[in-house]
């Protein structure tokens, strides 16, 4: 039984205080009681977690959160496979549910200007370590510049935005086409995507929870995603380059997103 699902177990995490509900500002708003509003996230947490990651070893706090709508959903569901005896489904309905992650180091919540990564997942970079892309390297690389930055920071780990926003299937079918010839953009339009669909709403709400309107100092390439986080709110950010991990296999890749506005150079890329 997936115990995130169990009421009993809900109420005794909101006691604990390892379970809030906060809005879309980030304002904590009561765990027990329906929204007012929607948007609004639950935030399970912190969670002590030790990382070994490329011979680096640290130890984050781990936060996971989720949209209260997707989450309540599913409550609804498990009750009724409860009811019915069909516990055996409850990994089924898991699946379609996209909870999100927070890796905090240090005391960002209370230093100043501390370092941010909100990262895209993308399980082939991530995971596999494929050179197709450079997602696997940033990710590792931010999680060491934060450790050692003397404000700390945080990784915002978005799960579902894979493919920049399509997803895994689709994103398989992408690279097929990237094969024959088109870019990672002109992939998407063949396959009647968007060039980017994420959506940054609820890391924006998290942002705001953890940093409080405070200046930040946010690692990426994309200046979309600044813009993305200021129509949230978010305005006091200062963009930190961030470009490691480029190679034979994914030059061009990269060279496609500098085309569609990404602040990168031809140094960055070296040969191309």
């Amino acid at each position: 039984m997936f115990t995130y699902l169990d009421p009993s177990v809900r109420e005794r995490l909101i006691k604990q205080g390892k379970l809030k509900r906060l809005n879309s500002k980030g304002e904590e708003i009561a765990a027990d009681a329906a929204p007012a509003e929607e948007p609004a996230l639950d935030l399970l947490g912190p969670i002590p977690m030790p990382l070994r990651l490329d011979g680096l070893e640290l130890t984050v706090q781990w936060y996971a959160f989720v949209r209260h709508t997707e989450l309540a959903k599913l409550d609804e569901l498990a009750t009724g496979l409860r009811e019915h005896g069909g516990e055996r489904f409850f990994s089924m309905l898991a699946s379609f549910m996209s909870v999100n992650s927070v890796l905090v180091l240090g005391d960002p919540q209370t230093t100043d200007n501390p370092l941010v990564r909100v990262h895209s997942s993308c399980l082939t970079g991530d995971i596999f370590g494929s050179l197709r892309c450079e997602c696997g390297p940033q990710l590792f690389a931010a999680l060491e510049r934060i450790s050692q930055d003397a404000s700390g920071g945080m990784v915002v780990y978005m799960s579902g935005h894979e493919g920049r926003g399509i997803g895994l299937w689709a994103k398989a079918a992408t690279y097929v086409l990237q094969d024959a010839g088109e870019n990672t953009y002109q992939a998407n339009r063949t396959l009647g995507l968007p060039d980017d669909s994420r959506d940054f709403t609820d890391a924006a709400a998290i942002l705001h929870y953890f940093l409080n309107n405070r200046a930040f100092r946010l690692l990426t390439n994309n200046p979309k995603k600044i813009q993305d986080l200021a129509n949230q709110g978010l305005t006091k950010i200062t963009r930190v380059k961030h470009v490691v991990g480029v190679g034979d296999w994914n030059r061009r890749y990269l060279s496609a997103k500098r085309d569609w506005g990404h602040t990168l150079s031809s140094d960055d890329l070296g040969r191309e």
